[in-house]
């Protein structure tokens, strides 16, 4: 999918499934390929951030194999991975490359990761610096600010560190170490950010409690954990294209099975009810230490809304799909305190700023956020242009959010470059399309 063009003029309507959640795959290949036996992972993602995870610990001489629907992971236990004979490729993951730096650092073996240009763009210095901290030996460019990294596996020791962001990268590139790590990791993050790795430690009895505050994490486990059966929940940034596609659409109605629901991921209902949309969330349920629910969305009229930085870490890849609804609320929407938007896969204020106003939004840019003038007015949505020339940059989650803007505009319009939607999202098209016709 090198373009994908937008013909809208019909409601959303029907059942759909998403893809498996992109985070909690990440991270369950990781650990499943620690674990002491075979694991099976039903229901992954199969977007290429996490293909090229898999693919990374088959070249550190993990036996996985794959179907569209499961992996099989032979785990080798906690010290059972091996140096890689060549450079590992993360492609456009920066969860990916992030995880491994703190896994790998604490192994006894060299190894270099990389990724494409984006990632070669993206800043590494803040998974480096407290690892150096730790005892970790990484070389890479701009003394290790950017990609390559070179590892050079050493002995580590658990450090004190209250992190100035919260970022679940960080938080779990540093736990992922300090399992490697001489005595006690401790990690304080300013707000809480996902969770998804403490959940999957305490999921597979890995020895990880919280002090207030506080995470703690005695390194060096002196019992390794089995293999497991694990079913990965739909992702909830995939779904959070048709909440806001069900919502701004006149006369949609769209139920989504089986979506996480993590509270620290589920920022975005939490906006969109305060602007109004109608999200019904049903079946709430449990599944391997993670909340999962089926949701319910029918369209209805938005208000703007001030969404400051305490919501942040809870929306932080849904912004550019919510920026989108803003944009043809009734009202005002203020965006503060996103500034880490600004070093994801593109710079997401500045390129949903420019891409929204060619669909003839009124945007107001900021260095941490932006001011949108919502097109609606009169308790109806309104309706944004068909850009002459729409642009992901790139960025997945970039692309989907235009192709969501263009079901309200008045002609059809095609977004270019869209290849990097299968990073998360393989057919989106065709989901997008089963529902328009649905």
């Amino acid at each position: 999918m090198t373009s994908l063009t937008i013909t809208p003029g019909r409601p959303l309507k029907g059942t759909i499934s998403v893809p498996g959640d992109k985070s909690l795959t990440h991270r369950a290949i990781m650990l499943t390929a620690l674990a002491e036996g075979t694991s099976t992972i039903s229901g992954y993602c199969q977007g290429d951030d996490c293909l090229n995870t898999m693919r990374a610990f088959q070249n550190l001489g993990i036996p996985i194999t794959h179907t569209p629907t499961q992996l099989t992971v032979r785990g080798k236990g906690f010290w059972g991975l091996a140096e890689p004979t060549a450079p590992i490729d993360c492609g456009n993951s920066g969860t990916g490359i992030r995880l491994l730096t703190g896994l790998l650092a604490g192994q006894d073996f060299f190894s270099v990761l990389t990724g494409d240009e984006s990632i070669r763009r993206r800043p590494m210095g803040r998974v480096v610096k407290p690892l150096r901290e730790m005892g970790a030996v990484i070389g890479g460019r701009k003394g290790g600010e950017l990609a390559p990294l070179a590892i050079t596996g050493s002995g580590l020791h658990g450090i004190n560190y209250a992190s100035p962001v919260a970022s679940a990268q960080m938080k779990s590139s540093l736990l992922l170490a300090g399992l490697y790590a001489d005595g006690k990791t401790r990690y304080m993050e300013p707000s809480l950010s996902r969770d998804h790795t403490e959940r999957m430690f305490q999921f597979f009895g890995i020895p990880l409690r919280r002090e207030e505050e506080t995470l703690v994490l005695q390194g060096r486990p002196s019992v390794g954990w089995p293999g497991v059966q694990i079913t990965i929940p739909g992702d909830f940034s995939a779904a959070a294209f048709f909440i806001v596609g069900a919502t701004i659409v006149a006369g949609s109605d769209v139920t989504i099975r089986h979506v996480g629901m993590n509270p620290t991921r589920t920022g975005l209902i939490d906006v969109m009810r305060k602007m109004g949309a109608d999200i019904e969330v049903l079946a709430l349920r449990e599944e391997a230490g993670e909340p999962v629910g089926d949701l319910r969305v029918k369209s209805a009229p938005l208000k703007g809304v001030a969404i400051g930085s305490e919501l942040i870490p809870k929306t932080i890849d849904e912004f550019p799909v919510l920026c989108v609804a803003a944009a043809v609320a009734d009202g005002e929407t203020v965006i503060s305190g996103a500034e880490e938007l600004r070093v994801k896969e593109s710079d997401r204020i500045a390129t949903m700023s420019s891409e929204l106003r060619a669909m003839g939004a009124r945007i107001e840019e900021h260095p941490d956020g932006m001011v949108i003038r919502g097109l609606g007015q009169g308790g109806e949505n309104g309706r944004l242009l068909a850009a002459s020339s729409a642009q992901s940059h790139g960025d997945h989650r970039v692309a989907m959010s235009l192709a969501i803007g263009g079901l309200t505009a008045e002609r059809s319009m095609t977004i270019t470059d869209t290849a990097c939607v299968d990073t998360s999202f393989p057919k989106f098209d065709k989901a997008l399309a089963q529902l328009v016709s649905g």
